[in-house]
């Protein structure tokens, strides 16, 4: 099976790619900058030019293509004119696996993104499930509630360099989930012809609240964190203004999100039958005390390697 990975350089594509050559797929990833992507065929991935932007480029890239895994999303900054750059390019992408006769389609969508249309990623999910849906492809959909990945950025790194970590006390619990697992998921779906025309809802083993997340870090690093609490309507306020400039559209976009807060979700989702259906142990599922564990102790090892090197340098040049 020869599967196109669209978003291949990205937190979640990177993962998909690996997991499918590590399982013996022919893999091509659909990339704008190959200098960026020349991992990926270090990993023995092919290289395949191609740019969502440029709705031109997509048909030749369905040459031979068996499955699509579209992993791809709109960056901060396009939020505002995704309905040009991300859905038009979805709908001809989806419309040209068509006409190739693609047999299977991923697409990862947002847990809940129906009840947040007013978030321009979200809105632009939505409407791309609804055209796979009504496109008579065998699409897949996993609607995802958050990555590890993203939690190192938003905490570990402000802990570890002593900044401040930004919080509401409106804080929702999310069970979040390593890509790698997502990965295992969305690779395992192709040979499970029950999983066509369905979709999923991915989720971790637990789910976790900013501050539970800070406390782990704080335990795992050794490092106390420096906490400043912000109210969320204070968000909501400067969302509102900077909503009003389009340089500063990416800021509101991202303050959006926090609509989500004092949305009051509720994750509690039981994964016990997806589990089953894709043949997948609980065990083999990574948790964030693990995921976090491992982090933190390679960073802090590196931190006491370039110490130790640091004394070594500082005796040398007194002697």
């Amino acid at each position: 099976m020869s599967l196109l990975v669209i978003g291949s350089t990205g937190t979640l594509g990177r993962q998909i790619v690996k997991k499918a050559l590590d399982e013996g797929f022919q893999v091509k990833c659909f990339v704008r900058n190959f200098r960026k992507a020349a991992f990926l065929k270090e990993w023995g991935a092919e290289l395949i030019y191609g740019d969502l932007k440029v709705p031109q480029t997509i048909p030749i890239t369905l040459y031979g293509i068996t499955a699509i895994i579209d992993a791809s999303t709109a960056r901060v900054s396009d939020f505002y004119i995704a309905d040009t750059i991300n859905l038009d390019s979805k709908k001809v992408l989806i419309k040209a696996a068509k006409l190739a006769k693609v047999k299977r389609y991923i697409f990862f969508s947002i847990f809940n993104a129906k009840n947040h249309m007013n978030i321009p990623l979200m809105r632009v999910k939505i409407q791309i499930e609804k055209e796979l849906i009504n496109s008579n492809l065998n699409y897949t959909i996993f609607s995802l509630c958050g990555f590890f990945q993203g939690l190192i950025g938003q905490y570990a790194l402000p802990i570890l360099d002593q900044q401040s970590v930004w919080v509401t006390k409106e804080s929702t619990s999310i069970p979040y989930m390593d890509t790698q697992d997502i990965a295992k998921f969305a690779i395992r779906s192709l040979s499970i012809e029950s999983t066509i025309k369905r979709t999923f809802i991915l989720s971790g083993k637990y789910s976790w609240t900013s501050f539970e997340i800070i406390e782990l870090c704080e335990k795992l690093s050794g490092k106390k964190s420096k906490i400043a609490t912000i109210p969320v309507f204070v968000l909501q306020l400067i969302s509102r203004f900077t909503k009003l400039f389009q340089w500063s559209w990416h800021i509101s976009e991202r303050l959006s999100f926090t609509n989500i807060l004092i949305d009051k979700q509720v994750f509690d989702l039981k994964m016990d039958e997806i589990y089953a259906l894709f043949h997948i142990n609980t065990s083999d599922i990574n948790s964030l005390e693990n995921y976090l564990e491992d982090y933190f102790s390679r960073i802090l090892k590196k931190v006491k390697e370039l110490n130790d090197n640091k004394k070594d340098s500082i005796s040398i040049e007194k002697f």
